[in-house]
């Protein structure tokens, strides 16, 4: 297995100022490639490109590939967690968003000193 990751926290852009105008078709131009190279893992995460790039895989992978033919990591956004309910919220809007039944890699996303007093007062480690 090849050890070269495709993040999606910086996808091209039709408009420089709007980083929600992905470019999807030069987006699907490097997924196929990144696969016919024989790479597999793609990451991304909730708040990336506003909230667009999880749909953008979605559209450049999921919807194009056999799903055993990729690896997908994403994160839980901790930082949009306020309460034990949000943990299952998000993560249902994050499988729908990317068209999976589920994850290959699950992470929590941009954790620091209070983030972590945070995920676990509302039992964010419990659940992932």
């Amino acid at each position: 297995m090849k050890k070269l990751g495709f993040g999606t926290m910086r996808l091209p852009l039709l408009n420089s100022e709007d980083p929600k105008s992905i470019d999807l078709e030069q987006f699907k131009e490097m997924t196929d490639r990144f696969l016919e190279r024989g790479f597999t893992y793609f990451d991304t995460a909730y708040p990336y490109h506003e909230e667009c790039s999880e749909e953008a895989l979605r559209k450049a992978l999921v919807e194009r590939y056999p799903r055993d033919s990729f690896i997908i990591a994403d994160k839980m956004p901790v930082m949009r967690v306020k309460s034990a309910e949000d943990y299952p919220r998000f993560f249902q809007e994050q499988l729908t968003r990317c068209g999976v039944e589920y994850f290959d890699y699950y992470l929590l996303h941009n954790m620091g000193r209070d983030r972590y007093d945070d995920t676990e007062k509302f039992g964010g480690f419990a659940f992932i």
